[in-house]
This record gives C-alpha cells, sequence and structure tokens, in this order.
C-alpha cells in the first residue's frame, strides 16, 4: 500500500487548523448553550489537531530504503554486488 505523498502536508495543515479552532472555542468564546460545554469541545478539537500534527508529520520524516542484491557465478570467480536506495514519500518510485 503507498500512502499518497500529499497526505503529510495536507494532515499537518488539518491538525493546525483543529488547534486554531478548539483554542478559538475554549479561550475566544463565552457562549452558555443547554447541553453544550463548548470548552471541552474545544479542548477535544485541540487533542485531535495535535494528534493528525503529529501522524502528519511522521508520515513525511520517514523514509524508505529497498536493497538489490545481484549474485553473479561465472565459474571459478563469483562476485556480489548490493546497491541500497532511500527515498522519501514524495520522490516517485
Amino acid at each position: 500500500m503507498r500512502i499518497s505523498p500529499i497526505i503529510g502536508p495536507m494532515s499537518i495543515g488539518t491538525g493546525i487548523v483543529l488547534v486554531v479552532i478548539g483554542a478559538i472555542l475554549t479561550f475566544a468564546l463565552d457562549l452558555q448553550v443547554a447541553g453544550v460545554n463548548f470548552d471541552l469541545i474545544g479542548y477535544i478539537l485541540m487533542i485531535a489537531g495535535a494528534v493528525v500534527f503529529i501522524i502528519g508529520l511522521v508520515l513525511m520524516m520517514r523514509k524508505r530504503t529497498s536493497v538489490t542484491t545481484v549474485h553473479n557465478n561465472d565459474g571459478a570467480n563469483g562476485s556480489v554486488s548490493e546497491r541500497r536506495t532511500t527515498t522519501t514519500p514524495d520522490e516517485t518510485i
């Protein structure tokens, strides 16, 4: 399964937006509605935004490594060559 390279930046932006909306609900608004606690909703949104932000960073920072090993048996002396390739999710494979 390949994760689209746009998921990392989208997650970071979504996380920031959730934190901002949560902070506005918690600290800037002073609404009183029966049965609705805007402070709690704001804290939940800020926590969810932080989690989404961290997941976005992890997805952007991880690297993939592939190893290719070639064995050549040409009689008396055989050779082995190994190539390592490291890519980030935003590079095409």
